[in-house]
């Protein structure tokens, strides 16, 4: 997948280089041409392409979550008590 990524930046940054040094070019059209035909695109094509592994690893975080978070149940004879003790007006 980066190797596409790359060779296509190379090639922008090459027609880039090729307008900034035309007689009727200019380092402004060069800078447009490589936003525009190189990190833009290749932006868009990256983002799309590394979602099948932001979504697997978003599973496995959630996977991991949810067997920290799971609870054991209380299997001793005693009643838990509460955490907190309750709060009393003054008389």
């Amino acid at each position: 997948m980066y190797i596409v990524l790359i060779a296509w930046l190379y090639v922008a940054l090459m027609m880039a280089i090729a307008e900034a040094n035309s007689p009727v070019g200019s380092l402004l059209g060069a800078f447009f041409t490589f936003i525009l035909y190189g990190l833009l695109p290749m932006a868009i094509v990256g983002y799309v392409m590394g979602t099948p592994a932001r979504r697997k690893a978003k599973q496995a975080a959630e996977q991991r979550a949810s067997e920290q978070s799971s609870v054991t149940p209380n299997t001793s004879s005693k009643t838990s008590g509460d955490a907190v003790s309750p709060v009393r007006k003054e008389p």
